[in-house]
């Protein structure tokens, strides 16, 4: 859509969210059974992401003067990329991908959207509605298993590679783009951090904390995965997140008292079992740990204490609801065990005291602290990761002007 103009490509993403509004329900109830995620969980996706279609529909980038006197006029204007590839994971099909996809097709590009293998159906769905509304080859979706993402990336005519996953693979991602010097934005692992402080209510936080660990069965890429309390009152919250673990309703997402669903696929399933095998050689599981008898690939919310800081649950992102807990003694051994990691995505602060929690927040090597909240993510703010944990911005002013080049006109008169 380079060739029109922003209003009109504003229109063209209203006039899509109004079509995706009209069988909301039916392609919530589809993400739910792809996915696995409470229903309620896949509408809340599928509302956002239609909201923020609107939102991006309102924004303009106008040009800016930079310069203009007697002897010149100097301006800035953003302008298309071209192709754009989208890659999302399989945790939230529809709202990684809408991340992508509206900031892009504003800015005037076309984009190649690719789902996860084991996610395709929530995008083909996208796609199908997509065709009947958007002007012909400006929203692409293309399914497969991920031997397409690698030709994609490699691809001479795609201009820019936006991707949500794994580190691992965002490497392999961003070596594929360097052959012909396309734009990257990555959004990639994380290890995140949920730190305690000693001024807490328990009761008020406990139920915080294990919804930042375990919101969509920790399929998250900001959960929570590690939670550090003070030695003084790591016994009642590690008690206190055991209490609400143990009362979480696990099942079918279709079921309206489910809670948490499965996790999605085998791989990931095995994954996350073998993680909860090390910590029991290692720590005290006292919540979970046992998957679920019966079909599906379901694991209760698992809390582990006592763990020490070199295992594996501890150092790797184990995206599933299984939650270490540890305890420090003073705040600066505290941030330096929480930096030491090659991750710096996001992580949360939970204290009365908000100054103390901003001057820590300083302090950790992320691209996101939220104190008090969890993933309180606004249309106009910004998010990317620190260290290994991804390059560029999604959301906001940046994340929009992610998906253009730079110009700069300058006139002599």
């Amino acid at each position: 859509m380079g060739k029109t103009q922003f209003a009109d490509r504003g229109a063209h993403l209203n006039a899509l969210a109004d079509a995706l509004d009209k069988r909301a329900d039916e392609w919530a109830r589809l993400l739910t059974r792809e996915q696995g995620k409470p229903l309620v969980a896949s509408r809340q996706e599928i509302d956002r992401s239609i909201a923020f279609l609107r939102y991006n529909s309102t924004l303009a980038m106008p040009h800016k003067t930079l310069r203009d006197n007697e002897t010149g006029h100097v301006v800035e204007t953003r302008e298309p990329l071209g192709v754009v590839v989208a890659i999302a994971p399989w945790n939230s099909p529809v709202w990684l991908l809408m991340m992508k996809i509206a900031p892009a097709l504003l800015s005037g590009n076309t984009l190649v959207a690719k789902p996860a293998p084991t996610t395709p159906l929530s995008t083909l769905f996208l796609g199908e509605i997509a065709s009947s509304v958007l002007p012909r080859g400006v929203l692409n979706v293309i399914t497969c298993g991920n031997d397409l993402a690698e030709k994609l990336t490699c691809h001479p005519d795609v201009a820019k590679v936006s991707f949500t996953g794994s580190t691992r693979t965002g490497v392999r991602v961003l070596q594929n783009a360097s052959n012909t010097l396309k734009r990257v934005t990555l959004e990639l692992g994380g290890n995140d951090a949920a730190i305690v402080l000693d001024d807490v209510n328990i009761d008020e936080v406990a139920p915080k904390v294990f919804m930042a660990a375990m919101a969509n069965s920790g399929q998250i890429c900001f959960a929570a995965k590690r939670v550090y309390a003070p030695r003084a009152i790591y016994d009642r919250l590690c008690d206190a997140l055991a209490a609400l673990a143990k009362k979480a309703v696990v099942g079918n997402g279709m079921e309206p008292s489910t809670q948490l669903g499965p996790i999605q696929n085998r791989a990931q399933y095995e994954r996350v079992k073998d993680l909860i095998e090390d910590s029991r050689r290692q720590g005290t599981i006292i919540a979970g740990g046992t998957p679920l008898d019966g079909p599906g690939y379901f694991i209760p919310p698992t809390i582990v204490r006592d763990l020490p800081d070199d295992a594996r649950l501890v150092r790797e992102e184990q995206f599933g609801p299984v939650l270490p807990v540890l305890a420090y003694d003073d705040v600066d051994e505290l941030i330096e065990r929480v930096n030491d990691t090659e991750y710096g995505l996001a992580g949360t602060i939970w204290a009365k005291d908000t100054e103390r929690a901003f001057e820590i927040a300083r302090r950790v090597d992320t691209g996101t602290m939220w104190i008090n909240c969890f993933m309180n993510l606004s249309f106009d703010v910004p998010i990317g990761g620190a260290k290994q944990s991804g390059m560029g911005w999604q959301l906001g002013q940046q994340g929009l002007e992610e998906f253009t080049q730079l110009k700069i006109i300058s006139m002599v008169r």
